[in-house]
């Protein structure tokens, strides 16, 4: 099966789920029992606190994690020993292996920081038949992403991965709220903070890329990067006609959001309100087992990451998002 047939496939689980995250919640009869993989980001707190303290539906409880994540992203090793004693005090109990994690949860956070160590991570919970959300990045390489999907989709194990700007409530409501009409484009921007470990855009970038995506959907044909020590502008053409950018800074204010262009209208894009609206899709996930956000869509993401990389290692060049699957 080639890299664009894959895609295609990769579509078994996604369709957004269209019921009502109350509704679901007060039907379970006993809680979802989530494990946490990595504490060196602070999404993992915010994930142990919304479940157990925010969320007072009683349908779901954080009660394990394994805190070990990047061995040499300091950034991310030196928050360990405060992120555990946080979860802890939510009533998490530290685990010493994923093994051992796996024994005792239904479902899986997988929040390590570090790309690198997701495939095997995630290979895991897949064996495990446990049904996992992957925080950003999926993983620190396009082979690694497609690997993923790949084995979680031959085990049909529900996946689903998503930037918390997605759920934002501006962009939700040009995606499912016809707030401007039809999408004519989009201008997005997010910092872009780089890690060697990771290609350019799949450490912070992602961000960005997400909004520009989650507002125009899939489609994007090509890029061209414009990269520069402060600042990227990737643009890329959707096979309709229409154009999206995204502009990740390196300096200046540390912020997010756009610009949505409409046939009714335009939409300010922002601000960003906090984890809760992801929270709430990852509890609605983790109860109906089907992802708010199509694969392909999730996968088209990184190939526009990855196409960037492509374009900026060729002097700006244009690169399309087929070129970059079919290498892997």
């Amino acid at each position: 099966m080639n890299r664009r047939d894959f895609i295609s496939s990769a579509a078994m689980a996604g369709v957004t789920a269209g019921l009502s995250f109350p509704t679901l919640a007060t039907t379970l009869l006993a809680p979802i029992k989530i494990g946490i993989i990595g504490l060196d980001t602070s999404h993992s707190p915010a994930f142990a606190k919304y479940f157990n303290v925010t969320d007072t539906s009683g349908n779901f409880r954080v009660v394990a994690a394994y805190p070990h994540g990047s061995k040499d992203i300091e950034s991310s090793v030196s928050r360990i020993p405060k992120y555990t004693e946080e979860v802890k005090g939510y009533g998490v109990t530290i685990v010493d292996s994923i093994k051992k994690l796996l024994e005792t949860v239904d479902v899986v956070l997988l929040e390590t920081n570090d790309g690198r160590l997701h495939k095997e991570q995630a290979f895991q919970v897949i064996e495990a038949n446990k049904p996992m959300f992957i925080d950003k990045p999926i993983a620190a390489s396009m082979a690694d992403v497609i690997a993923i999907y790949k084995k979680a989709g031959e085990r049909n194990v529900p996946l689903f991965s998503a930037s918390s700007l997605r759920y934002m409530k501006t962009v939700q409501d040009v995606r499912y709220n016809n707030a401007i009409g039809k999408v004519l484009g989009a201008d997005t921007f997010s910092p872009a903070t780089l890690e060697p470990h990771h290609p350019d855009l799949f450490w912070y970038g992602i961000h960005g890329v997400e909004i520009l995506f989650s507002v125009m959907g899939r489609g994007c044909e090509s890029v061209t990067r414009f990269s520069k020590d402060n600042m990227e502008v990737v643009v890329g053409l959707w096979s309709d006609g229409r154009i999206g950018t995204f502009r990740g800074t390196r300096e200046g204010k540390h912020d997010y959001g756009g610009t949505a262009f409409g046939s009714d209208g335009n939409m300010v894009l922002g601000p960003f309100d906090g984890y809760d609206g992801l929270a709430v899709k990852i509890a609605e996930f983790f109860t109906t087992k089907k992802t708010p956000v199509e694969d392909r869509e999730t996968l088209e993401i990184y190939a526009f990451m990855e196409a960037a990389d492509v374009s900026k290692k060729k002097g700006g060049v244009s690169v399309k998002l087929s070129d970059v699957m079919d290498s892997h």
